[in-house]
């Protein structure tokens, strides 16, 4: 989706009902900003920034005052409303994440881009990550792709798709963990 961040080899690509294709760059850039969310597994937060700074960057980048709700909101969404001064060094790897997770939300995106999303969380704090994840599909029609190892983390999808070597190697709908990782160790397995 270079168009998005990568150019397509083939097909089309429609962010909330916008065609990427023929986009100039800062018209990408403007529906980047507005409507895709990302969180990477390295976090990309800034360590002079406090977590709510952090937070409230995409905003602020995109010229715009970051309402002091709003930040406290997601804060308390990701579990971090006691967290928002502190700067990342203060902060464990799963709460950095959750920071990184809360700036993806903060602009409200119709579409959040995952990766490993709950990795670097515990049991209880990824359960309540992916309950909200789930909750922004169901109640707040938001679409997230999500890139995961983890079955149960994969059992929160509609649709589970399988990549090996990059190519889809399988499909399940609405799949449990048990079924998922059963699947997961079917697939063309790396010799060690």
């Amino acid at each position: 989706m270079r168009r998005g961040l990568d150019r397509p080899t083939s097909g089309s690509v429609t962010v909330a009902g916008t065609e990427l294709t023929g986009l100039s760059e800062s018209r990408l850039t403007l529906l980047r900003r507005r409507r895709v969310g990302f969180v990477f597994q390295a976090f990309n937060l800034l360590p002079s920034l406090t977590a709510e700074q952090n937070v409230t960057l995409p905003l602020r980048l995109a010229g715009h005052r970051p309402a002091k709700a709003r930040v406290r909101e997601v804060l308390q969404q990701v579990g971090l409303a006691e967290r928002a001064r502190h700067r990342p060094a203060e902060l464990s790897g799963g709460q950095q994440q959750r920071v990184a997770l809360a700036r993806a939300l903060i602009t409200r995106p119709d579409v959040l881009f995952g990766d490993e999303p709950t990795g670097a969380l515990d049991s209880r704090t990824g359960r309540e990550v992916l309950t909200l994840l789930r909750g922004m599909v169901d109640g707040e029609g938001r679409t997230i792709v999500m890139v995961t190892h983890d079955p149960v983390a994969a059992s929160c999808a509609d649709r589970v798709l399988f990549l090996v070597d990059g190519r889809v190697s399988g499909e399940l709908a609405g799949a449990g963990a048990d079924t998922i990782a059963a699947h997961m160790a079917t697939l063309e397995a790396v010799p060690c």
